[in-house]
Order: structure tokens, then C-alpha cells, then sequence
């Protein structure tokens, strides 16, 4: 149960309304997500432009490297919802739920190639560790890795953005469920 007032799409009015409407014709539904910033209906706009600019526009890293990085930096601050939403997304694109399973279980043990490795790695330790970039270079195994400076780019926005997105909510108690989980747009 969320921990502040939230305005459901049947008590939206004006311009949350709007939004909301918006948002269900483009990904196919509400998300906890949004509906938690409903007091402030402006900052879901500006939530989901940055969501689209990071997820889904061009980059050098597949749309299922960066659900994977999403999912690996939700495992690592414990956040279920984005676990569960992001784990979906990734099997969208890998359709493989044995792997997914590995991943989440322990991604070194992972039927993932040498670049994804490295990649969850490198989300892994800017998540739990980001202080640790101080004293070394955390991108030099990205690079051995065959990925181009722009693609670590890309990789450090989707890992910042779910460490963001991760402490809202986990701060404001957002949940998750099965239902919630299926049925977006890709």
C-alpha cells in the first residue's frame, strides 16, 4: 500500500486525467509508478519522457540489454516491483524464462555472452558501490568488452535511471502485482 495519497484514474480529473488517458493509449495501462507522482501531474510527463529517451530510443545497447541492466539494478536494491516489471520486459525480447531465472538467480552463472556479463557487472557495482568509481576505472571492462563509449553512456543512464525509479518506489511503498504486470505496450 503506498505510503502517500494517491489519485486513482477513476478519481483523476483535468490535467492528470489527460495523462492518464495518454498513458493507457500509449503503453496499454497505469503503472504504480506513475500513479504514484499523481499529486504532481507534471513530473509524470517529464518521468516518462525521460523513461522513453533512456529505454527506447537509438543506442548501440538492445532494448533487451537495458531491461536487463534494469533488472539487475532492481536485484540489487531489492526493489520487486521493478524486478517483476522489468523481468517481464526482458522476457518480451529474450522469450527464454530459464535464463531470465539464471539471471536473476546469479547473472556469473547466466547463459549470457561476455558483453552482458560485463554489463551487469558494471550495474551491479554502480549500484551497491558507486563511491568505487573514484579509485578505478569502471568502464575499462565495458570496453574490453567491445562496447563504445556512447553504449557505456547508454548503459550509465539506464543504471542511474532504475536506481532512481527504485527509490521512489521503494520510498513510497508502491506494489506490484500479477495483473499490473502483464499487458503493457513494448
Amino acid at each position: 500500500m503506498a505510503n502517500i495519497e494517491v489519485i486513482d484514474y477513476e478519481g483523476s480529473t483535468g490535467r492528470l486525467h489527460e495523462i492518464y488517458d495518454d498513458l493507457i493509449a500509449k503503453r496499454g495501462k497505469l503503472a504504480g509508478v506513475h500513479t504514484i507522482q499523481s499529486l504532481r501531474p507534471e513530473s509524470i510527463v517529464k518521468h516518462i519522457e525521460l523513461y522513453m529517451e533512456i529505454m527506447f530510443s537509438r543506442s548501440e545497447l538492445s532494448r533487451a540489454k537495458r531491461e536487463m541492466l534494469a533488472v539487475i539494478v532492481s536485484i540489487s536494491n531489492n526493489c520487486e516491483y521493478c524486478q517483476l516489471h522489468h523481468a517481464s520486459a526482458l522476457n518480451h525480447y529474450w522469450k527464454a524464462e530459464n535464463k531470465l531465472t539464471q539471471l536473476k538467480t546469479d547473472f556469473e552463472l547466466a547463459d549470457i555472452d561476455e558483453q552482458e556479463l560485463a554489463l551487469c557487472r558494471y550495474a551491479k557495482i554502480v549500484t551497491i558501490d558507486p563511491g568505487k568509481a573514484n579509485n578505478e576505472n569502471l568502464t575499462e571492462p565495458l570496453k574490453v568488452a567491445g562496447l563504445s563509449d556512447s553504449a557505456i553512456l547508454d548503459a550509465t543512464l539506464v543504471i542511474s535511471y532504475f536506481n532512481f525509479v527504485n527509490r521512489i518506489v521503494l520510498s513510497l511503498g508502491v506494489e506490484s502485482s500479477d495483473e499490473e504486470i502483464e499487458g503493457y505496450k513494448y
